[in-house]
Protein backbone atom coordinates (compact mmCIF):
# COMPACT_ATOMS: atom_id res chain seq x y z
CA UNK A 1 0.00 0.00 0.00
CA UNK A 2 1.86 3.41 -1.27
CA UNK A 3 1.83 6.43 0.96
CA UNK A 4 -1.04 8.14 -0.37
CA UNK A 5 -3.75 5.73 0.13
CA UNK A 6 -2.68 5.41 3.73
CA UNK A 7 -3.29 9.11 4.12
CA UNK A 8 -6.64 8.48 2.26
CA UNK A 9 -8.15 5.77 4.58
CA UNK A 10 -6.51 7.78 7.89
CA UNK A 11 -8.45 11.07 6.70
CA UNK A 12 -11.50 8.72 6.05
CA UNK A 13 -11.21 7.69 9.52
CA UNK A 14 -10.62 10.59 11.17
CA UNK A 15 -12.73 13.15 9.55
CA UNK A 16 -15.73 11.91 11.33
CA UNK A 17 -14.02 12.00 14.56
CA UNK A 18 -13.01 15.44 13.96
CA UNK A 19 -16.80 16.61 12.86
CA UNK A 20 -17.92 15.17 16.30
CA UNK A 21 -15.51 17.73 18.14
CA UNK A 22 -17.63 20.56 18.24
CA UNK A 23 -20.71 18.91 19.44
CA UNK A 24 -18.46 17.17 22.17
CA UNK A 25 -16.47 20.93 22.94
CA UNK A 26 -19.99 22.27 23.33
CA UNK A 27 -21.91 19.77 25.31
CA UNK A 28 -21.42 20.91 28.36
CA UNK A 29 -23.05 24.05 27.73
CA UNK A 30 -26.21 22.23 25.63
CA UNK A 31 -29.33 23.36 27.44
CA UNK A 32 -30.67 20.46 29.03
CA UNK A 33 -34.81 20.70 29.52
CA UNK A 34 -34.60 17.83 32.37
CA UNK A 35 -32.13 19.82 34.04
CA UNK A 36 -33.75 23.18 33.67
CA UNK A 37 -36.78 21.57 34.85
CA UNK A 38 -35.43 20.61 37.79
CA UNK A 39 -33.56 23.95 38.82
CA UNK A 40 -36.89 25.74 38.34
CA UNK A 41 -38.70 23.67 41.06
CA UNK A 42 -35.65 23.55 43.84
CA UNK A 43 -35.48 27.95 42.57
CA UNK A 44 -39.02 27.47 44.32
CA UNK A 45 -38.50 25.47 47.01
CA UNK A 46 -35.47 27.60 48.32
CA UNK A 47 -37.72 30.58 48.25
CA UNK A 48 -40.39 28.82 49.81
CA UNK A 49 -38.03 28.04 52.47
CA UNK A 50 -38.15 31.78 53.68
CA UNK A 51 -41.62 33.00 52.54
CA UNK A 52 -43.36 31.35 54.34
CA UNK A 53 -41.02 29.08 56.17
CA UNK A 54 -38.11 31.00 58.29
CA UNK A 55 -41.02 33.65 58.56
CA UNK A 56 -43.33 31.54 60.24
CA UNK A 57 -40.34 29.26 62.43
CA UNK A 58 -39.27 32.70 64.05
CA UNK A 59 -42.22 34.66 64.27
CA UNK A 60 -44.01 31.58 66.95
CA UNK A 61 -40.73 31.75 68.60
CA UNK A 62 -40.80 35.30 69.59
CA UNK A 63 -43.41 37.30 71.57
CA UNK A 64 -47.12 37.84 70.72
CA UNK A 65 -45.45 41.34 69.87
CA UNK A 66 -43.51 40.95 68.37
CA UNK A 67 -44.56 38.09 65.75
CA UNK A 68 -45.16 40.47 62.90
CA UNK A 69 -42.15 42.43 63.41
CA UNK A 70 -40.18 39.10 62.50
CA UNK A 71 -42.30 38.10 59.61
CA UNK A 72 -42.30 41.61 58.23
CA UNK A 73 -38.35 41.47 58.29
CA UNK A 74 -38.00 38.30 56.50
CA UNK A 75 -40.78 39.24 53.85
CA UNK A 76 -38.59 42.37 53.10
CA UNK A 77 -35.15 40.82 53.39
CA UNK A 78 -36.86 38.93 50.63
CA UNK A 79 -37.57 42.33 48.20
CA UNK A 80 -34.85 44.12 48.86
CA UNK A 81 -31.88 41.58 48.75
CA UNK A 82 -33.49 40.55 45.01
CA UNK A 83 -33.15 43.51 44.03
CA UNK A 84 -29.71 44.14 45.39
CA UNK A 85 -28.47 40.50 43.76
CA UNK A 86 -29.77 41.91 40.15
CA UNK A 87 -27.61 45.10 40.79
CA UNK A 88 -24.98 44.13 42.23
CA UNK A 89 -24.40 40.99 44.34
CA UNK A 90 -24.67 38.38 41.43
CA UNK A 91 -21.85 40.04 39.81
CA UNK A 92 -19.63 40.20 42.73
CA UNK A 93 -19.99 36.44 43.46
CA UNK A 94 -20.11 34.66 39.81
CA UNK A 95 -19.74 37.46 37.43
CA UNK A 96 -15.72 36.47 36.54
CA UNK A 97 -13.13 34.72 37.94
CA UNK A 98 -10.89 36.03 40.56
CA UNK A 99 -9.12 34.70 43.66
CA UNK A 100 -11.51 37.05 45.60
CA UNK A 101 -14.76 38.57 43.75
CA UNK A 102 -16.17 38.57 40.58
CA UNK A 103 -16.02 42.13 39.41
CA UNK A 104 -18.62 44.02 38.24
CA UNK A 105 -19.16 43.10 34.57
CA UNK A 106 -22.13 41.55 35.64
CA UNK A 107 -23.57 44.59 37.36
CA UNK A 108 -27.36 45.25 36.49
CA UNK A 109 -27.61 41.54 35.45
CA UNK A 110 -25.34 42.54 32.12
CA UNK A 111 -25.38 39.65 29.58
CA UNK A 112 -27.74 37.36 31.41
CA UNK A 113 -29.86 37.02 28.47
CA UNK A 114 -32.84 34.38 27.43
CA UNK A 115 -29.64 32.48 25.47
CA UNK A 116 -27.10 32.37 28.01
CA UNK A 117 -26.42 29.36 29.57
CA UNK A 118 -24.29 28.55 32.59
CA UNK A 119 -23.89 24.51 32.32
CA UNK A 120 -26.84 22.90 30.93
CA UNK A 121 -29.15 25.17 32.39
CA UNK A 122 -30.25 28.74 31.77
CA UNK A 123 -28.29 31.23 33.10
CA UNK A 124 -31.13 32.90 34.18
CA UNK A 125 -32.14 30.42 36.39
CA UNK A 126 -28.60 29.77 38.08
CA UNK A 127 -28.72 33.48 38.84
CA UNK A 128 -32.18 32.81 40.56
CA UNK A 129 -31.46 29.80 42.56
CA UNK A 130 -28.49 31.68 43.97
CA UNK A 131 -31.02 34.69 44.91
CA UNK A 132 -32.83 32.83 47.07
CA UNK A 133 -29.10 31.80 48.66
CA UNK A 134 -28.56 35.28 49.38
CA UNK A 135 -31.97 36.09 50.00
CA UNK A 136 -32.27 33.39 53.07
CA UNK A 137 -28.50 34.10 54.72
CA UNK A 138 -29.28 37.36 55.93
CA UNK A 139 -32.97 36.26 56.67
CA UNK A 140 -31.48 33.66 59.19
CA UNK A 141 -29.64 36.74 61.08
CA UNK A 142 -32.43 37.89 61.91
CA UNK A 143 -33.31 35.54 64.70
CA UNK A 144 -30.47 36.63 66.40
CA UNK A 145 -31.22 40.02 67.01
CA UNK A 146 -35.23 39.59 66.95
CA UNK A 147 -37.95 41.55 69.52
CA UNK A 148 -34.99 44.70 69.59
CA UNK A 149 -33.35 46.12 66.30
CA UNK A 150 -35.21 49.15 64.98
CA UNK A 151 -36.42 48.11 61.43
CA UNK A 152 -34.39 51.07 59.48
CA UNK A 153 -31.31 49.52 61.07
CA UNK A 154 -32.37 45.94 60.26
CA UNK A 155 -32.48 47.05 56.54
CA UNK A 156 -29.11 49.29 56.41
CA UNK A 157 -27.48 45.61 57.96
CA UNK A 158 -28.39 43.73 56.05
CA UNK A 159 -28.34 45.66 52.58
CA UNK A 160 -24.43 46.23 53.17
CA UNK A 161 -23.83 42.26 55.00
CA UNK A 162 -25.01 40.90 51.53
CA UNK A 163 -22.56 43.05 49.38
CA UNK A 164 -19.64 43.10 51.85
CA UNK A 165 -19.89 39.81 53.17
CA UNK A 166 -22.02 37.05 51.17
CA UNK A 167 -21.67 37.58 48.22
CA UNK A 168 -17.42 37.92 48.41
CA UNK A 169 -17.85 34.61 50.67
CA UNK A 170 -19.62 33.06 47.77
CA UNK A 171 -17.28 33.48 45.35
CA UNK A 172 -14.59 32.39 47.65
CA UNK A 173 -16.13 28.88 47.70
CA UNK A 174 -18.28 28.58 44.75
CA UNK A 175 -17.08 31.07 42.27
CA UNK A 176 -14.70 31.03 39.30
CA UNK A 177 -11.12 30.76 40.40
CA UNK A 178 -12.83 31.40 43.95
CA UNK A 179 -8.99 30.92 46.50
CA UNK A 180 -11.10 28.70 48.91
CA UNK A 181 -12.55 26.49 46.18
CA UNK A 182 -8.91 26.31 44.85
CA UNK A 183 -7.91 25.01 48.13
CA UNK A 184 -9.98 22.33 47.35
CA UNK A 185 -12.98 22.87 50.36
CA UNK A 186 -16.04 21.09 50.27
CA UNK A 187 -18.92 22.87 50.45
CA UNK A 188 -21.70 21.57 48.90
CA UNK A 189 -24.63 23.57 49.62
CA UNK A 190 -23.38 26.27 51.86
CA UNK A 191 -22.41 25.07 55.20
CA UNK A 192 -19.89 27.98 54.98
CA UNK A 193 -21.53 30.31 52.95
CA UNK A 194 -24.85 30.27 54.46
CA UNK A 195 -24.79 28.78 57.39
CA UNK A 196 -21.62 29.43 59.56
CA UNK A 197 -21.94 32.90 57.55
CA UNK A 198 -25.14 33.73 59.04
CA UNK A 199 -24.43 32.25 62.33
CA UNK A 200 -21.13 34.19 63.18
CA UNK A 201 -22.94 37.64 61.84
CA UNK A 202 -25.77 36.82 64.21
CA UNK A 203 -23.29 35.60 67.11
CA UNK A 204 -21.60 39.45 66.46
CA UNK A 205 -24.94 40.96 66.76
CA UNK A 206 -26.45 39.75 69.46
CA UNK A 207 -23.36 40.67 71.56
CA UNK A 208 -22.98 44.44 69.71
CA UNK A 209 -26.92 44.66 69.83
CA UNK A 210 -27.22 43.71 73.26
CA UNK A 211 -29.80 41.43 75.49
CA UNK A 212 -33.36 42.55 75.61
CA UNK A 213 -34.97 44.16 78.24
CA UNK A 214 -35.31 41.64 81.23
CA UNK A 215 -32.86 38.94 79.61
CA UNK A 216 -32.26 36.52 81.59
CA UNK A 217 -34.80 37.41 84.57
CA UNK A 218 -37.88 38.05 82.41
CA UNK A 219 -39.50 34.65 81.24
CA UNK A 220 -39.62 35.38 77.42
CA UNK A 221 -41.35 32.12 76.18
CA UNK A 222 -42.71 30.95 72.30
CA UNK A 223 -46.06 32.76 71.48
CA UNK A 224 -47.24 30.09 69.07
CA UNK A 225 -45.13 26.93 68.78
CA UNK A 226 -47.81 25.63 66.12
CA UNK A 227 -46.10 28.52 63.61
CA UNK A 228 -42.47 27.01 64.74
CA UNK A 229 -43.39 23.73 63.79
CA UNK A 230 -45.69 24.52 60.66
CA UNK A 231 -42.45 26.28 59.58
CA UNK A 232 -39.45 23.98 60.42
CA UNK A 233 -41.32 21.26 58.39
CA UNK A 234 -41.54 23.87 55.58
CA UNK A 235 -37.75 24.42 56.04
CA UNK A 236 -37.54 20.84 56.13
CA UNK A 237 -39.25 20.07 52.74
CA UNK A 238 -37.76 23.04 51.06
CA UNK A 239 -34.47 22.06 51.86
CA UNK A 240 -34.25 19.68 48.95
CA UNK A 241 -34.22 22.38 46.78
CA UNK A 242 -31.36 24.41 48.83
CA UNK A 243 -29.80 20.76 48.64
CA UNK A 244 -30.46 18.37 45.98
CA UNK A 245 -30.38 21.43 43.59
CA UNK A 246 -27.12 22.49 44.73
CA UNK A 247 -26.11 19.88 41.79
CA UNK A 248 -27.17 22.12 39.35
CA UNK A 249 -28.99 18.96 37.24
CA UNK A 250 -31.32 15.93 37.78
CA UNK A 251 -28.88 13.32 38.49
CA UNK A 252 -27.78 10.54 40.63
CA UNK A 253 -25.49 13.48 42.96
CA UNK A 254 -28.98 14.90 43.08
CA UNK A 255 -30.36 11.95 44.14
CA UNK A 256 -27.79 11.10 46.62
CA UNK A 257 -27.93 14.86 48.10
CA UNK A 258 -32.13 14.14 48.62
CA UNK A 259 -31.38 11.09 50.85
CA UNK A 260 -28.57 12.12 53.00
CA UNK A 261 -30.82 15.65 53.57
CA UNK A 262 -33.71 13.31 54.73
CA UNK A 263 -31.45 11.15 56.76
CA UNK A 264 -29.42 13.36 58.70
CA UNK A 265 -32.09 15.86 59.34
CA UNK A 266 -34.44 12.55 61.04
CA UNK A 267 -31.57 11.83 62.98
CA UNK A 268 -30.55 15.26 64.44
CA UNK A 269 -34.34 15.91 65.16
CA UNK A 270 -34.34 12.17 66.90
CA UNK A 271 -31.08 12.80 68.79
CA UNK A 272 -32.12 16.20 69.90
CA UNK A 273 -35.87 14.81 71.13
CA UNK A 274 -33.81 12.19 73.44
CA UNK A 275 -31.35 14.23 74.83
CA UNK A 276 -33.60 16.70 76.06
CA UNK A 277 -35.96 14.09 76.99
CA UNK A 278 -32.91 12.47 78.74
CA UNK A 279 -32.03 15.59 80.31
CA UNK A 280 -35.75 17.56 81.31
CA UNK A 281 -37.72 15.23 81.49
CA UNK A 282 -39.59 15.93 78.64
CA UNK A 283 -39.21 15.44 74.75
CA UNK A 284 -40.32 19.12 73.15
CA UNK A 285 -42.16 20.37 69.97
CA UNK A 286 -39.29 23.57 70.07
CA UNK A 287 -36.59 20.53 70.60
CA UNK A 288 -37.29 18.39 67.75
CA UNK A 289 -38.45 21.34 65.63
CA UNK A 290 -34.54 22.87 66.84
CA UNK A 291 -32.91 19.60 66.11
CA UNK A 292 -34.64 19.09 62.73
CA UNK A 293 -33.28 22.54 61.34
CA UNK A 294 -29.52 21.60 63.08
CA UNK A 295 -29.60 18.32 60.95
CA UNK A 296 -30.61 20.18 57.89
CA UNK A 297 -27.69 22.93 58.48
CA UNK A 298 -24.96 20.17 59.27
CA UNK A 299 -25.92 18.03 56.33
CA UNK A 300 -25.89 20.78 54.21
CA UNK A 301 -22.08 21.30 53.60
CA UNK A 302 -21.68 17.00 52.86
CA UNK A 303 -24.77 16.75 50.80
CA UNK A 304 -22.76 16.15 47.89
CA UNK A 305 -20.15 14.10 49.32
CA UNK A 306 -21.46 12.24 52.56
CA UNK A 307 -22.96 8.57 52.05
CA UNK A 308 -26.14 7.42 53.85
CA UNK A 309 -24.08 6.24 57.08
CA UNK A 310 -22.10 9.43 56.89
CA UNK A 311 -25.27 11.41 57.22
CA UNK A 312 -26.64 9.62 60.04
CA UNK A 313 -23.64 10.38 61.83
CA UNK A 314 -23.34 13.92 60.54
CA UNK A 315 -26.86 14.74 62.17
CA UNK A 316 -26.30 12.54 65.19
CA UNK A 317 -23.57 14.84 65.84
CA UNK A 318 -25.18 17.95 65.26
CA UNK A 319 -28.54 16.89 67.45
CA UNK A 320 -26.55 16.24 70.10
CA UNK A 321 -23.94 19.61 69.60
CA UNK A 322 -26.63 21.84 69.10
CA UNK A 323 -28.38 20.45 71.54
CA UNK A 324 -25.53 20.84 74.26
CA UNK A 325 -24.97 24.37 73.00
CA UNK A 326 -28.18 25.61 73.50
CA UNK A 327 -29.60 24.03 76.67
CA UNK A 328 -26.15 24.05 78.47
CA UNK A 329 -23.55 26.57 77.05
CA UNK A 330 -25.45 29.37 75.87
CA UNK A 331 -27.15 30.15 78.74
CA UNK A 332 -23.41 30.02 80.99
CA UNK A 333 -22.50 32.45 78.83
CA UNK A 334 -25.40 34.73 79.43
CA UNK A 335 -25.79 35.38 75.24
CA UNK A 336 -29.34 36.41 74.22
CA UNK A 337 -28.72 35.07 70.84
CA UNK A 338 -32.82 35.38 70.55
CA UNK A 339 -34.17 32.43 68.46
CA UNK A 340 -30.00 30.52 67.81
CA UNK A 341 -29.11 31.59 65.13
CA UNK A 342 -25.86 31.30 66.38
CA UNK A 343 -26.38 28.41 68.32
CA UNK A 344 -28.28 26.18 65.65
CA UNK A 345 -27.03 27.40 62.78
CA UNK A 346 -23.17 28.19 63.48
CA UNK A 347 -22.52 25.49 65.41
CA UNK A 348 -24.39 23.35 63.03
CA UNK A 349 -22.52 24.57 60.59
CA UNK A 350 -19.23 24.34 61.66
CA UNK A 351 -20.06 20.75 62.87
CA UNK A 352 -21.12 20.19 59.46
CA UNK A 353 -18.39 21.46 57.39
CA UNK A 354 -15.70 19.54 59.63
CA UNK A 355 -17.47 15.95 59.29
CA UNK A 356 -17.83 16.52 55.72
CA UNK A 357 -14.07 16.41 55.80
CA UNK A 358 -14.65 12.89 57.32
CA UNK A 359 -17.47 11.24 55.23
CA UNK A 360 -16.46 12.36 52.01
CA UNK A 361 -13.91 9.72 52.10
CA UNK A 362 -14.68 6.57 49.36
CA UNK A 363 -13.88 4.26 52.84
CA UNK A 364 -16.45 5.52 54.55
CA UNK A 365 -19.49 5.43 51.81
CA UNK A 366 -18.21 9.00 50.58
CA UNK A 367 -17.62 10.09 47.23
CA UNK A 368 -13.81 11.51 47.38
CA UNK A 369 -12.10 14.49 48.57
CA UNK A 370 -11.68 17.88 47.06
CA UNK A 371 -9.17 18.74 44.05
CA UNK A 372 -5.12 17.57 45.40
CA UNK A 373 -6.35 16.41 48.34
CA UNK A 374 -5.62 12.71 49.24
CA UNK A 375 -6.36 11.75 52.51
CA UNK A 376 -9.01 12.41 55.64
CA UNK A 377 -6.81 14.30 57.87
CA UNK A 378 -6.11 16.79 54.86
CA UNK A 379 -9.63 17.41 54.03
CA UNK A 380 -10.30 18.34 57.44
CA UNK A 381 -7.34 20.48 57.95
CA UNK A 382 -8.95 22.36 54.63
CA UNK A 383 -12.53 22.40 55.97
CA UNK A 384 -11.20 23.82 59.19
CA UNK A 385 -9.14 26.63 57.52
CA UNK A 386 -12.30 27.66 55.48
CA UNK A 387 -14.54 27.49 58.44
CA UNK A 388 -11.72 29.61 60.29
CA UNK A 389 -11.69 32.32 57.34
CA UNK A 390 -15.29 32.78 56.98
CA UNK A 391 -15.26 32.80 60.69
CA UNK A 392 -13.01 35.72 61.24
CA UNK A 393 -14.28 37.44 58.07
CA UNK A 394 -17.79 37.41 58.82
CA UNK A 395 -16.88 38.44 62.43
CA UNK A 396 -14.60 41.40 61.88
CA UNK A 397 -16.87 42.77 58.70
CA UNK A 398 -20.29 42.09 60.52
CA UNK A 399 -18.99 44.20 63.63
CA UNK A 400 -17.83 47.22 61.19
CA UNK A 401 -21.32 47.22 59.67
CA UNK A 402 -23.46 47.36 62.85
CA UNK A 403 -20.55 49.85 64.97
CA UNK A 404 -20.83 51.90 62.01
CA UNK A 405 -25.01 52.14 62.15
CA UNK A 406 -24.78 51.93 65.82
CA UNK A 407 -22.98 55.61 65.65
CA UNK A 408 -25.17 57.02 62.67
CA UNK A 409 -29.04 55.91 63.22
CA UNK A 410 -28.46 53.35 66.03
CA UNK A 411 -29.38 49.99 66.44
CA UNK A 412 -32.18 49.46 69.08
CA UNK A 413 -35.69 50.77 69.04
CA UNK A 414 -35.80 53.02 72.71
CA UNK A 415 -37.43 51.31 75.83
CA UNK A 416 -40.79 52.38 75.43
CA UNK A 417 -40.99 50.64 71.97
CA UNK A 418 -39.60 47.67 73.31
CA UNK A 419 -41.61 47.12 75.66
CA UNK A 420 -44.47 47.73 73.98
CA UNK A 421 -43.21 45.33 71.01
CA UNK A 422 -42.26 46.12 67.64
CA UNK A 423 -45.28 45.28 66.33
CA UNK A 424 -46.88 48.26 67.21
CA UNK A 425 -43.72 50.56 67.83
CA UNK A 426 -41.97 49.53 64.10
CA UNK A 427 -45.12 48.71 62.05
CA UNK A 428 -47.92 50.38 63.95
CA UNK A 429 -50.06 47.29 63.76
CA UNK A 430 -50.80 44.05 65.17
CA UNK A 431 -50.22 40.70 64.68
CA UNK A 432 -53.34 39.50 66.47
CA UNK A 433 -56.94 41.98 67.22
CA UNK A 434 -58.49 40.20 70.59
Amino acid sequence: MNNKSIKQKAWRFLLPVLGLMPALASAEDKLSSGDTAWMLTATALVLFMTIPGLSLFYAGMVRAKNGLSVMMQCFTITAVMTVIWAIVGYSIAFGGAGDWWGGLDKMFLKGVTVDALSGSIPETVFMVFQMTFAIITPALIVGAFAERMKFSSMLWFTMLWVVLVYAPIAHWVWGDGGWLGGKGILDFAGGTVVHINAGVAGLVAAIIVGKRKGFPRTAMPPHNLMFTLMGAAMLWVGWFGFNAGSELAADGTAGMAMAVTQIATAMAAVTWMLAEWISHGKPSALGIASGAVAGLVAITPASGSAGPMGALAIGAAAGLTCFVFVAKIKPSLGLDDSLDAFGVHGIGGIVGALLTGVFCAPSLGGAGFGDGIESIAGQVAVQAFGVGATFIYTAVMSAVILLVLKVTIGLRVDEEGEMEGLDLSQHDERAYIL
